[in-house]
């Protein structure tokens, strides 16, 4: 007797036979691990790996027929991501244990060296922006969202962590200095970073017609000042212009005494890229899981959650993370 052929699961095997193709590939697999905590363009990718854009386009459309990359558009640009695995999915505990050896390499020399240099190009870009704009800061952070709209918002949360007397705290960006003094009376010392000169002299003058003797200002960059350590960091609307916005998380985690807190205000993701030339940003907004994911993989515990919703369209976050006390950063 003649039995049918069994019916074989085309769906299933054309999945997990692309991931296999996608994951064939040294370029590939470096790739992905070059987007293990950030996003970049087609053309910086292309810079970093050192080959074509054509190249680069069909190397990433292979990954993103295989569910391994993911795109996010900003503005008129899209930026390429890692995409998370469903384990729950054909090819999804595949596509996890891919990653979980990705991660255990380490990218060549000159790959870290050109991801360095794209990271600083966003960077001069973002201090271009500042030094032109300092004296109308405050006009030019209003046509979004200026401190008033979730000055509130941000202090509810930071009356609720009940800070001790002896608390310090560093504030990340300043700029023209309209919450250090709400900084200056809830805590014993507050430092302020800036690494625009500019942007600095205006803190500087309001401190001075606020008598605020008890706040220290420093030109610096954040991420690279491994000096200073506070019981709470703050950022006010400053995370959407650092180069590479998940790694920043992992060098705030570094600033906070074990127990801190971190404040983050952020937009949510939006899609009016306008704003890149009028304000400068990096980023147009995060998503609200991405902070918590970043924070996470930095070693902070997500706590409470504020949401603001603006007249113009765009919706504020602002977040609570806490580094555990006792715990180490994760590297």
């Amino acid at each position: 007797m003649n039995l049918p052929a069994p019916a074989l699961l085309h769906d299933r095997c054309d999945e997990l036979s692309a991931l296999c193709k996608a994951g064939g590939d040294p370029l590939r697999l470096n790739v992905l691990r070059a987007l293990a905590n950030d996003s970049f363009g087609v053309l910086e990718l292309a810079q970093i790996f050192a080959i074509g854009q054509s190249g680069m386009s069909h190397h990433l459309k292979v990954l993103a027929q295989a569910g391994l990359v993911a795109t996010r558009r900003e503005g008129n640009a899209i930026f390429y991501r890692r995409a998370l695995p469903h384990t729950e999915l054909p090819g999804g505990r595949l596509h996890a244990a891919l990653l979980d050896e990705v991660d255990a390499l380490r990218l060549p020399v000159d790959v870290q060296a050109r991801i360095t240099q794209v990271h600083g190009q966003r960077a001069a870009a973002s201090q271009d922006f500042f030094a032109k704009v300092a004296e109308k800061f405050r006009a030019q952070q209003d046509l979004i969202a200026g401190l008033p709209q979730y000055r509130d918002s941000v202090l509810a949360l930071l009356d609720k962590l009940n800070f001790a007397a002896d608390a310090t705290a560093l504030e990340i960006g300043p700029g023209d200095g309209g919450f250090l003094p709400e900084l200056a009376r809830r805590f014993e010392q507050v430092t302020a970073l800036d690494n625009s000169p500019a942007m600095l002299e205006l803190a500087r003058q309001l401190c001075e017609r606020e008598a605020l003797t008890n706040v220290s200002l420093q030109l610096a960059d954040a991420l690279q000042n491994n000096t200073i350590q506070a019981d709470c960091v703050v950022l006010n609307m400053v995370l959407h212009h650092f180069a590479a916005p998940a790694e920043a998380l992992k060098q705030m985690t570094g600033l906070l005494r074990p127990g801190g807190s971190l404040l983050v205000t952020e937009l949510c993701s939006h899609n009016q890229s306008w704003a890149r030339e009028a304000c400068g940003d990096l980023w147009l907004g995060f998503e609200q899981e991405d902070l918590a994911r970043w924070a996470t993989a930095a070693g902070l515990v997500p706590g409470d959650s504020l949401y603001v919703g603006l007249r113009n369209g765009f919706q504020i976050q602002v977040r609570h993370f806490q580094r555990p006390a006792g715990a180490t950063q994760h590297r």
